[in-house]
């Protein structure tokens, strides 16, 4: 029996999908756009540690469906770098979830995607400080623009909340998650040789055992409890779309189109969080949130096009 027209249809869209690099960077981070708003509906059904500790759980399950078989076969590639990727897995799937999740509670999604959006800049300072990197006088000039776009988040557009650090408790823990994801993208500089989906298996995988510790830890303090449904429908959401089918996506267009070019897409990370708080969630937006917007993304781009250009 031939598939029904609407399911032939549906293969027939997802091949097309798979065979535009533009359009998979596009859903991707829109999908990662929506993790911000998925973790503001998560507050008051599911603990932020059960939350991290779900995603790459239910992600490994996944994982264990689609890649078992390179995973086993690269075994020998990656027992020899154990160390690399647990720090890798601990410092930017788990930790940053941990921040990131944790920060959901104390501030809104707007800003959450707000300032995840400095990642490019301070990979670019990282690059600087601890490869020595290069940089022209165009691109410094970007990541000031940048950083004072997110200090103007966190000051909710106070000179005087600036002075004074009153920093709302959630803006500084994604500041910090930030800066880790930041060390973790430098990271990858020096990954193994094995194919991008068996490497990120192993990354998945330690950040799951490293989320338990924090999981106990919060059954321990009397902060855990139970999902509720729509805590459960989270869960599985985050779990296999930012999770999992957005990296599957994201490997398959750095494959077709080379990691620097992908990486311009990334940008959309700003501009779609705040888009999907505000339709999805009804957040208000400030003044300053436009002001740090124009900023953030102003800043990223004087730092990734102009600044890197060269004179004719």
């Amino acid at each position: 029996m031939s598939a029904s027209p609407s399911v032939a249809a549906r293969g027939a869209f997802l091949r097309g999908l798979y065979r535009r690099p533009a359009l998979l960077l596009v859903v991707t981070t829109l999908i990662w756009g929506s993790n911000a708003v998925a973790a503001r509906l998560a507050v008051g059904h599911v603990s932020p540690m059960m939350l991290t500790t779900a995603r790459w759980g239910i992600a490994c399950i996944a994982l264990w469906f689609v890649a078992r078989q390179q995973v086993a076969q690269q075994l020998p590639a990656l027992r020899g770098r154990w160390m690399y990727l647990a720090l890798m897995g601990v410092s930017g799937f788990t930790a940053f979830n941990a921040l990131f999740y944790a920060a959901a509670h104390h501030t809104t999604a707007v800003n959450l995607s707000l300032i995840q959006g400095m990642i490019p800049v301070l990979v670019l300072l990282g690059g600087v400080m601890f490869f020595g990197l290069r940089v022209t006088a165009l691109q410094m000039v970007g990541v000031v623009i940048t950083l004072a776009g997110v200090a103007v988040v966190a000051s909710r557009g106070s000179w005087a909340a600036l002075a004074a650090l009153d920093i709302n408790l959630g803006d500084a823990w994604i500041l910090l998650a930030s800066l880790l994801y930041a060390g973790y993208t430098l990271g990858l500089r020096s990954r193994p040789a094995v194919p991008p989906l068996v490497f990120f298996s192993a990354v998945a995988g330690v950040a799951a055992l490293a989320s338990l510790p924090l999981l106990a830890a919060e059954v321990l303090s009397g902060r855990f409890f139970w999902p509720t449904p729509w805590g459960w429908a989270i869960l599985v959401y985050i779990g296999l779309l930012p999770s999992f089918v957005s990296q599957i996506l994201f490997i398959r267009a750095v494959e077709m189109i080379g990691p620097a070019r992908a990486s311009v897409f990334l940008n959309l990370n700003p501009v779609f969080g705040p888009a999907l708080a505000v339709g999805v969630l009804g957040e208000p937006v400030g003044w300053y949130h436009a002001v740090a917007l124009a900023m953030v993304l102003g800043g990223i781009w004087i730092a990734e096009r102009l600044g890197t250009r060269r004179p004719v």
